[in-house]
This record gives C-alpha cells, sequence and structure tokens, in this order.
C-alpha cells in the first residue's frame, strides 16, 4: 500500500487526503494547528463550539463533508515540521516535532512517504508604511482568525486596506464580533480592475458561484453604510502608545500617493493585507523548482520537480480555497498512485484562470515605496529602517542578497523573513540596480523553531 503524507490540512491538503484515502492509499496528514480546516475553515474549538458556526464560514458544508471523509487517515495535529531531509531519487525523510510550539518536551517523530505531497498555503503580505510597528495594525488574516476563532474584535473603530477580495471577507468578520468598520481601502483602480475581471467573461462561468458571495459582503457594507473605495490606500499610521489615526491617501495607477489627497481618519485599528505569498520553504528545502515569485512549480498533475513530492494550493499560486480544493483532489489522486480524471484536470484549469484575475486586478504594483520614508521600520524583528537598507547598499557596492542580509540584519531576526523577507529584496532590487540573487529570503533550513536542547536529545538518540 502507498504511503502518503500530507503536510497542511486546510482546504488543499484535507482534499488530497481524502482523495487519496479513496485511492487506497495509506494517509497520515500533519498540521500545526490543533484542528484541521487550515486559515480558511478556522474555528471555534470542540470544547466551546458555535451554535451556528456556518455564519463565519463560505463553503463550511464542504468542511464538514471533507472531514467525515477522514477516517481511516491518520491526523496529527500540534505537528512543527522543522526540517525535510533531501534524497536524490525519493521524497524527503520528514522531520516533526509534536506538541505546543512552545513546549519543552515534544514528541520526535520522522516521516519516510513513498510520496509527499505539501499543501503548506500561504504567508500574508503587508507592505510597511510609517507606524506600521504600531500596537493596533493587525494584517487582515490576523483580524479574521480573532473574529472566527476567538470572536475577539481587534478594536472599536476599524479601518480595512490593502488589495484584493480578502479584504470584504474580513470586514463581515469584524462586523459580526461587533466592531464598526470605518472604511474599506483597495488599492487598485476602477480601470485595473474592470479590465482583470471583464476581460473573457465565459471563463468566469465555472466560479459562478462567487457571484453569489460577493452579493453577500456587498449586502454587508451597504447595510452597515460602510464607504469602500479603490485607488486608495494607508500611508501611515500615528499615535503614541497604539494606534489613534491613519492617514489615507488616493493612490496612482502604480500606487505612488498622489500629492494633496491625504487625509487623516480615527480609529482604533487597522487590518492590513496587500495579498498572500507561497509558504515554499519545505519546497525549497526539498529541492523543488520555485518560479519567480515564490511559487512552486508543478505540472499538470502537481508534481513538483522532486521525484514523488506534489504540491498543492496556495503554495503552487495564490488562487483561493476552491483552486486549492482543485488542486488538492488532483494532488492526492496522483500521490496514491491513480491516475487523475480529466475532470479533475478541468476543475483546477478552471480557477486557475480565476486566480490569474486576482493578480492582474490586485497584485501589488511598485510604487508603495513611495510612502516608505527613510526611518519607517523595513525588519521590526531586527529593527532596520529602510534609510539603514539603502545606505549600507550603496556603501558596499554589494548587489548579492546573502551579503547584504548580513550587513544590515534584515530578515535574520525571529521570523526569518517572512514578514519582511519581499519588501526588504524589492528595496534593495531598487537600490542596487538588481539583485543578483532574489528570491533567498525563502530559503530557510529549518522551517520551524526548534530549541537546542531538542536538538541535543535528537543527536543522543542517534548515537
Amino acid at each position: 500500500m502507498t504511503e502518503v503524507l500530507i503536510i497542511g490540512a486546510g482546504p488543499a491538503g484535507l482534499a488530497a487526503a481524502t482523495a487519496a484515502r479513496r485511492s487506497g492509499a495509506r494517509v497520515v496528514v500533519l498540521d500545526a494547528a490543533e484542528d484541521v480546516g487550515g486559515q480558511y475553515w478556522r474555528h471555534l474549538p470542540a470544547q466551546r463550539p458555535a451554535a451556528r458556526e456556518q455564519v463565519l464560514h463560505h463553503g463550511w458544508s464542504r468542511f464538514t463533508a471533507l472531514r467525515r471523509e477522514l477516517t481511516g487517515v491518520e491526523i496529527v495535529t500540534g505537528a512543527q515540521v522543522w526540517l525535510a531531509e533531501r534524497h536524490d531519487d525519493r521524497p524527503p525523510t520528514v522531520h516533526v516535532l509534536v506538541g505546543p510550539a512552545d513546549g519543552r518536551d515534544r514528541e520526535q517523530r520522522t516521516f519516510e512517504p513513498d510520496a509527499l505531497v505539501l499543501a503548506t498555503g500561504a504567508y500574508e503580505r503587508t507592505l510597511p508604511f510609517p507606524g506600521w510597528d504600531l500596537p493596533g495594525v493587525f494584517t487582515a488574516g490576523a483580524a479574521q482568525a480573532l473574529a472566527k476563532a476567538e470572536r475577539v474584535a481587534v478594536g472599536r473603530r476599524v479601518l480595512v486596506a490593502g488589495a484584493g477580495p480578502f479584504l470584504l471577507p474580513v470586514a463581515s468578520s469584524l462586523i459580526r464580533t461587533g466592531a464598526r468598520v470605518v472604511r474599506v481601502l483597495e488599492a487598485g483602480g476602477w480601470g485595473r480592475l474592470g479590465r482583470a475581471w471583464t476581460a473573457r467573461p465565459t471563463e468566469l462561468l465555472g466560479a459562478s458561484h462567487k457571484a453569489g458571495e460577493l452579493a453577500g459582503y456587498v449586502r454587508d457594507l451597504a447595510r452597515h453604510r460602510i464607504p469602500y473605495r479603490v485607488a486608495t490606500g494607508v500611508i501611515a499610521v500615528h499615535g503614541r502608545d497604539r494606534v489613534e489615526e491613519v492617514t489615507v491617501a488616493r493612490l496612482d495607477a502604480q500606487w505612488a500617493p498622489v500629492p494633496g489627497t491625504s487625509q487623516r481618519v480615527a480609529v482604533d485599528a487597522v487590518c492590513v493585507s496587500h495579498g498572500f505569498l507561497p509558504r515554499a520553504e519545505l519546497a525549497v528545502a526539498a529541492g523543488c523548482v520555485t518560479g519567480p515569485e515564490g511559487a512552486v512549480a508543478v505540472d499538470g498533475d502537481c508534481r513538483t520537480s522532486v521525484p514523488g513530492v506534489f504540491a498543492a494550493g496556495e503554495i503552487t499560486g495564490i488562487g483561493g480555497a476552491d483552486l486549492a480544493l482543485a488542486e488538492g483532489t488532483l494532488a492526492g489522486t496522483a500521490a496514491a498512485g491513480a491516475a487523475p480524471t480529466q475532470a479533475q484536470r478541468r476543475a483546477v484549469l478552471t480557477h486557475q484562470r480565476f486566480a490569474a484575475r486576482l493578480s492582474d486586478g490586485h497584485g501589488i504594483r511598485p510604487g508603495w515605496t513611495g510612502w516608505v520614508a527613510d526611518d519607517t521600520l523595513i525588519c521590526r524583528c531586527e529593527e532596520v529602517t529602510a534609510g539603514e537598507l539603502r545606505d549600507i547598499a550603496t556603501a558596499t557596492g554589494s548587489r548579492g542578497l546573502r551579503s547584504l542580509k548580513l550587513s544590515t540584519r534584515a530578515g535574520l531576526g525571529v521570523c526569518q523573513g517572512r514578514v519582511c523577507g519581499r519588501s526588504v529584496e524589492e528595496l534593495l532590487d531598487r537600490t542596487t540596480g538588481g539583485l543578483l540573487d532574489p528570491g533567498r529570503t525563502a530559503a530557510r533550513p529549518l522551517a520551524g523553531l526548534v530549541r537546542l536542547g531538542e536538538l541535543a536529545r535528537m543527536q543522543g538518540d542517534t548515537e
């Protein structure tokens, strides 16, 4: 029997698990959270369930159906995969620590699967701006996670800003926790959004259910009289000990602030999201080829460049839950040694077209650096400012990202560049005239935090 190991229990991982199990494989699913569902279906724990959980989730019935199908699948939660040990002719050996993230006696487990499916999802990206390190500034994903999993509002007067459709469900989640959402700001303008979403309209038929979701969000905004503004963004946050005001401004087509259009808005919390980045460090460690945006390259059956390794969901490119479900089904089927159907492949292609519109309409534009002052923190872990990045790059004359990271310390803190990495790269790329080795911030040999004592115990077990 083929043994399939799946890392990640969000939409892609759950779809892969059920497909692989149906195809006769023995399946193990690893996830760092306390329950399955991922970020998309983050929910209250079993000991304090909600009476109407489906209110805060789209596709909740699909989740419950997938969860019911996990019979016979080993689910390991609280599992921190910290190393994928590369081999030349077979899938990597996966090293895991199981237990609370801050625990001292985590269980060590090692897996050597016949096939590995990476469904590790994505990181949320927030562009830096003056004051983004103040208490009261949240990523939109963090605000939604608190709303879904804890029923906690991040503030009383909240502004939601950034780019992409994700801003709308975040605003809806905040409304349902009692927060007053004062505005929703989309950085893209109507011209760009219109071109992206009206081109080749027949391609949208396969994702027609999205219209119902959009209508629900529009109703929420209208019912609560929440202004929705395009070509507008947060360019600074102000306050003494926490957020008190934000400066918003009109943005041009390249997202540069338009002079004379800024205004201040009184808020006590800001939720910002400018999209997502594939969480690809395990794939990089395993030797998988990635594309220019950091997504893992796969073929038509979700196979990566490494034998026996498959990838599905946001790790292959940001496309939302529907694409993740379709890719997960395809990857799980192929990983189990079965032949994917043409219907499964068509479903992936349909949702990939939808994903392309997301990038075309809401992808980050280079003018954002216009709101970054020299004293704006870029790497918050190591407290490196934009001015320091530029000055050191100019003084050293270096164009190597590795050497610049060592010189500036940017990206070398606790988060290992997960928050600031891409922004650091873009600022250095402009300053140097072109980095020689972009993308290195995704290369993390250790994918998770491991105590020295844990490493020492592992060494002792092998002697």
